[in-house]
């Protein structure tokens, strides 16, 4: 058994709790996670840690200050990095990790400030605001994780920077539309511009769904300029989102505002496994 000095089973603790939190919020990104190279699993549980924590502040502690949870979680993400250390554990992995792969600390800010904007705003009327918020809450986060996986090669980094933000965007728009919902009947929020309760159709649905395809369409050349290390676990990630899309394609809009589409495990394992494939073969 390898014995640690105390700061370095700190850091093992720490990263253990963002690990927790991956898997008990996201059994498919966890899952994806996994498949990546070992090295760079433990800097990408520490990135959905703190970003995971945060979206919880603003879309579940509804009986608390939500704006100043917030505010101060912000506070001590930043002096974490500043100081190097945190006694908070998600957000000492996530400083050694932003400060390991030098993460461009305007993706944190521009995070942040879309967590705010869902403190605030419950609707979207123009495509800009729902860009801007779209870059910060999603966008930024495939970013962290393309430094990650670039691991310091800033050319290959600004080769693949537009595809990740694309793989982002789906994810991300893939969810508001699995989610409209939850979001309208609980929290009284929706992302998509111009969008109104009780007159949600096809025809919306359609071309949101067209944006969601040119993301998907985009962000997959990415896929396959990633390093070995990084690939198949993004590949994966990537599937299990396209099969949720195709899943809520095919559901009409009514059903869409009437319960949230999910993928069974099942389900997710025959989409490993034909991903598996795929890699071996070499036809990613």
């Amino acid at each position: 058994m390898i014995r640690m000095n105390n700061a370095a089973l700190y850091d093992h603790v720490s990263y253990n709790c963002s690990k927790a939190v991956t898997g008990e919020y996201s059994t498919s990104f966890f899952s994806a996670i996994k498949l990546l190279r070992v090295d760079l699993r433990k800097p990408i549980y520490a990135v959905y840690g703190m970003v995971r924590l945060a979206d919880e502040i603003v879309d579940t502690f509804h009986d608390f200050d939500k704006e100043n949870l917030l505010a101060e979680f912000k506070k001590d993400t930043f002096l974490a990095i500043t100081n190097k250390i945190s006694l908070n554990p998600i957000l000492q992995s996530f400083q050694q990790t932003v400060h390991r792969y030098n993460i461009d600390l305007s993706l944190v800010e521009a995070f942040f400030k879309s967590m705010e904007t869902d403190l605030k705003k419950q609707y979207y009327l123009n495509r800009d605001e729902y860009e801007e918020y779209i870059y910060g809450s999603a966008e930024v986060v495939g970013l962290m994780c393309l430094y990650i996986f670039c691991d310091g090669d800033k050319k290959l980094f600004g080769e693949l920077k537009e595809y990740a933000r694309a793989l982002g965007a789906a994810f991300q728009k893939i969810n508001f539309l699995r989610d409209l919902q939850a979001d309208v009947e609980d929290l009284n929020r929706a992302y998509f511009p111009g969008f109104q309760k009780g007159s949600f159709n096809e025809l919306q649905k359609q071309a949101i769904e067209e944006e969601i395809a040119s993301d998907f369409e985009m962000a997959y050349k990415g896929i396959k300029g990633l390093p070995i290390s990084a690939r198949f676990g993004v590949y994966v990630a990537y599937r299990y989102y396209l099969a949720l899309f195709k899943k809520v394609k095919k559901a009409n809009a009514n059903k869409i505002m009437e319960e949230r589409i999910r993928i069974p495990n099942h389900m997710k394992l025959v989409i490993v496994f034909k991903a598996g494939v795929r890699n071996q073969l070499n036809w990613i």
